[in-house]
């Protein structure tokens, strides 16, 4: 016999009071939050308060999730109560931060007093048991059904049966997945039609790939979900600064997946804190012969040893009291290495005197497939036309660096929701097939609340990925995009870790590729923008900002 589930409220029907009521607790939470922006602008110092400003950004950011999610709440009931779910531990989570910190906030506890009733329903467990295994349709067009179940099938069929062998033994990425994923058009997504790729300057261009990235996370984050992080990101670098010369050299041979590339931006001493990197580029020889030698460290640079270039920010000007504006980005080549590490050397004829490039794998807990490494040069020469813009371009590598992370954070939490998908699947399976004390896990209550819980906050990150994709086609969610990316990605964390957890034992076994989502899951907050750094240096600073405007 199945334990019993608590009785919960009677959730045959749906009314429209409970989507106005959780749009009055959504306005109820941004009012609190914007009092608390208030607070940090009467400061004047974000760094004084960090603590709060923080909680404030992920704060934030959760509001907007939910308020993506009340447009798709109204297309249905499933979708409705899926909304409820979410909105409601939305409120209970901003609560929990402002119970006892109601001064640092500037708001009292009792601003969420009205929105009481609201949570309590959507937050009783009965009514999270009953809604167990409610995942809600995704509502894409025709179009983009075709690309989801495109790139699904291959992810099934191609990446899942091979990413558990390349996750334990720390494999290179085989190159049947990378030219296949070339054939289906994978890396042109996000690059125009003229210069080869499939994009149109829509916002089909964002959906295409936020879908595409989604289901190849889901079946690997290491061995595809993050193929088309680098060439997006240097692709919207060449679109921001690039000469048209450079244009049409490099974004055809990007979009067809002829050349792979790696993002060469952090230092041992400098991650999110780019404007103070110590890698240099000096300008040598002339004419035909002229160029840059790069030298210097870089750290974790993802694929580096597989990349057929790397993409290097590097100091132009010696003046260092520039910051950022003495930065530049260049196009550098490269033989293909394996994963184990590369020494690279030019040919002594080379402007410059041959130069020399070494690469050291990072060991990692999780990401495998793609590697990282620490990478040195020393002399190496780079040709004049590889500084991207140009001689225009130099001094401008921050701010075409910045173009392509932008999107590139989009991507991060595309990426993210694929691996939350992959271990909420992981943790219905298991759950309906494990008999504890005489019952299939999957009817215990607990069990059911925690897969409603997750299957909300799923279907949220992806609504939200959509409505960011929306605007960054308007050229507008430079910090959605930020916010998308710091919030979905500690989602994942806490998806990944409930989905082991429901695993029991097994789930800390590698046998069980719940595991591998685990450890993939925690590298998200990490990479792309530290989860600190955005909140901080750029979610928080932006909130303040436009209080200002």
């Amino acid at each position: 016999m199945s334990p019993p589930v608590n009785a919960a409220p009677n959730l045959e029907f749906m009314s429209e009071a409970d989507l106005q009521n959780a749009n009055a607790a959504i306005d109820a939470a941004d009012s609190v939050v914007r009092n608390a922006v208030r607070k940090l602008a009467e400061t004047g110092s974000i760094d004084a308060d960090q603590v709060l400003a923080y909680d404030v950004a992920h704060a934030a950011a959760a509001v907007e999730t939910a308020r993506a999610m009340i447009d798709y709440g109204a297309k249905g009931e499933i979708e409705a109560k899926l909304t409820c779910v979410f909105v409601a531990d939305v409120v209970a989570d901003l609560a929990g931060r402002l119970w006892g910190r109601e001064k640092v906030w500037g708001s009292s506890v009792e601003v969420l007093a009205h929105t009481t009733g609201f949570v309590s329903t959507w937050r009783d467990p009965g009514v999270l048991a009953e809604l167990a295994f409610t995942d809600g349709p995704r509502h894409l067009d025709d179009d983009f059904e075709l690309v989801q179940d495109t790139f699904r099938r291959f992810s099934d069929e191609q990446v899942a049966p091979q990413a558990e062998h390349i996750h334990r033994t720390n494999a290179d990425i085989p190159e049947s997945l990378i030219e296949g994923l070339a054939e289906m058009g994978l890396f042109g997504l996000s690059i125009p039609e003229h210069y080869g790729g499939f994009a149109s300057g829509g916002e089909s261009d964002y959906y295409g790939m936020v879908i595409a990235t989604e289901e190849l996370s889901r079946g690997s984050l290491g061995a595809a979900g993050s193929l088309i992080t680098r060439p997006e990101i240097l692709a919207r670098a060449l679109e921001a600064g690039g000469t048209e010369e450079q244009k049409q050299t490099w974004l055809p041979r990007l979009a067809s997946g002829e050349i792979m590339n790696a993002v060469a931006v952090t230092e041992p001493d400098y991650g999110s804190d780019v404007a103070g990197i110590k890698v240099t580029a000096t300008p040598t020889g002339s004419g035909s012969d002229a160029g840059w030698l790069i030298n210097g460290v870089k750290t974790w640079c993802t694929f580096a040893a597989r990349a057929d270039v790397l993409m290097v920010l590097a100091r132009t000007n010696p003046d260092r009291s520039l910051g950022h504006r003495g930065l530049s980005i260049f196009i550098v080549p490269k033989e293909r290495g394996d994963g184990h590490g590369f020494e690279l050397t030019q040919a002594p004829d080379t402007p410059g005197g041959g130069g020399k490039m070494e690469a050291r794998p990072i060991d990692t807990i999780g990401y495998r497939g793609m590697h990282s490494y620490e990478v040195s040069f020393d002399n190496w020469f780079v040709p004049a036309e590889n500084l991207i813009g140009g001689a225009d371009g130099e001094g401008r590598g921050f701010y075409y660096q910045m173009a392509g992370f932008e999107n590139g954070r989009l991507q991060t939490a595309a990426r993210a929701i694929g691996v939350m998908q992959a271990a909420y699947e992981a943790a219905k399976n298991y759950a309906e097939n494990r008999v504890v004390f005489g019952s299939p896990i999957a009817d215990y209550q607990l069990t059911r609340a925690k897969l409603t819980r997750m299957a909300a906050l799923i279907q949220a990150s992806r609504q939200f990925a959509y409505s960011v994709g929306r605007m960054m086609a308007k050229g507008e969610g430079k910090m959605e995009a930020s916010m998308i990316k710091a919030y979905v990605c500690r989602a994942a964390e806490w998806v990944t870790r409930e989905a082991l957890q429901i695993h029991g034992g097994m789930g800390y076994a590698e046998e069980y590729d719940v595991s591998r989502y685990y450890v993939d899951a925690r590298v998200l907050s990490i990479f792309e923008g530290a989860d600190e750094t955005l909140c901080l240096k750029v979610i928080s600073r932006t909130l303040v900002n436009q209080l200002d405007a």
